[in-house]
């Protein structure tokens, strides 16, 4: 048998990353919902439909500073104004007078009624007379305090919102699902509402194992590697939205290991470990989580995935309270492509979050690009749009592996498990990243 067969081979006894994903994401279910007070729950995702209890705007009211006023009155309809020369240069060569009978602001309420020839000096936001139908902008006018002179004239209803003309009561505000963003918050408090029922951010605790580690703040030296993986973890699982907590570095000790989850069940949603997912002597991850123990089998199931990088990856659930645990390789470049394919949609399926997976596009591919067969690539891309429609995607030097390439990346290439080889000019599919930058 060729060395491409042996590899073809054992490619086909890996488990697809489709069926992965599926088998662990129906073990998953969204954290219970809060009721939370309305400062509370920006970043959240909703648990419930919210419907607005009152209308917005609440009344009528001015949208412009200005004269209040009736539009018939400086339409030349009414009889009240009082017709004079315009000042040069003025459209029309006339302007119209009306009495200013008062001023209203944002906080007046009492009500006033408008009679025909008069209006009323109005600040933004202040409740509208009875009987206006427009707001002449006060730079359209000589801005006058005990008569003013309007030199053009709005159309009718021009400045002018009505009661419930953005928003009527009753009106669907946001399903459930729906992340609460600063506007979101802005709409809800509008229309008076105080609180809202929603999923808690997930808190996910971020633990890396093995003996050579040593924390930041010094080079790498031979048979120490420098912890890069639960610093950049904590990260992306910050960014996705969790209260995301490093625990720091564990020993390959089997005890410390046990001990160390077994206490952090107490503050976490969801365990994200780091190393020791493979079968070598020192993956003492996957040789302590996997262990049977009284005919049962592990905690945590270690599966090998159709998946490049990072082949080997666990799921399960420890503690009395079965958190749900996450293992990732230690490699910094495979760690981060894992947390994009299973610990990102966990976290998002614990928060109730729709869609959990990142969007995707289909993109025209610049260079032509190699693929290990048998198994689903995730590459380091960047994915720009065409000017004519669509978008381009540039694989980024040094394949999967690159932390480089992940920090230039904005989007990450998909190549299938029976591609080997996509040319120059193909259609490929690319998952979206956060552009930030």
């Amino acid at each position: 048998m060729t060395a491409t067969a042996d590899a073809e081979a054992a490619a086909n006894e890996l488990t697809p990353l489709a069926d992965y994903l599926g088998s662990v994401l129906r073990r998953l279910r969204a954290l219970p919902p809060l009721d939370l007070d309305l400062t509370q729950a920006h970043g959240n995702v909703l648990a419930e439909d919210v419907v607005a209890p009152h209308a917005f705007p609440a009344f009528d009211q001015a949208a412009v500073d200005g004269y209040a006023a009736r539009w018939e009155d400086i339409s030349g309809g009414g009889r009240g104004p009082s017709y004079v020369p315009a000042p040069s240069g003025t459209p029309g060569g006339r302007s119209i007078r009306l009495n200013v009978v008062g001023d209203l602001g944002a906080a007046s309420w009492r009500p006033v009624r408008l009679t025909p020839g008069s209006c009323f000096s109005v600040a933004a936001g202040s409740p509208l007379p009875v009987a206006a139908d427009v707001v002449v902008p006060v730079e359209w006018t000589d801005q006058g305090m005990a008569a003013v002179e309007i030199f053009r004239t709005p159309k009718r209803g021009y400045g002018v919102r009505r009661a419930g003309e953005e928003l009527p009561a009753g009106t669907l505000l946001a399903r459930a699902g729906t992340y609460v963003s600063p506007a979101l918050v802005a709409v809800f408090a509008a229309t008076g509402i105080g609180h809202v029922v929603v999923r808690p951010s997930p808190r996910v605790v971020i633990v890396a194992t093995g003996d050579e580690l040593v924390d930041v703040g010094r080079g790498s030296q031979p048979g120490q590697v420098v912890d890069a993986n639960s610093h950049a973890l904590t990260a992306a699982a910050a960014e996705v939205g969790a209260l995301a907590y490093r625990v720091g570095i564990c020993d390959d000790d089997p005890e410390g290991l046990r001990g160390l989850l077994e206490d952090q069940t107490l503050r976490a949603d969801l365990i994200i470990t780091t190393g020791g997912t493979g079968t070598g002597p020192g993956d003492m991850v996957r040789r302590i989580l996997s262990r049977r123990e009284g005919g049962r089998a592990g905690p945590v199931t270690f599966t090998d995935v159709a998946l490049y990088p990072g082949t080997a990856l666990g799921f399960g659930t420890v503690g009395a309270e079965e958190v749900p645990v996450v293992c990732l390789p230690g490699d910094p470049g495979a760690a981060l492509i894992g947390f994009e394919v299973l610990a990102r949609p966990a976290i998002q399926l614990l928060a109730g979050a729709e869609p959990v997976f990142r969007p995707s596009v289909r993109a025209h591919l610049l260079e032509t690009v190699s693929s290990p067969g048998g198994l689903r690539e995730f590459r380091p891309a960047h994915v720009a749009e065409r000017r004519g429609g669509g978008y381009t995607v540039q694989p980024l030097r040094g394949g999967p592996f690159t932390l480089s390439g992940l920090a230039e990346a904005n989007g990450l290439l998909v190549l299938g498990e029976r591609v080997t080889t996509a040319a120059a000019g193909s259609t490929v599919d690319v998952l979206l990243l956060d552009r930030r930058r």
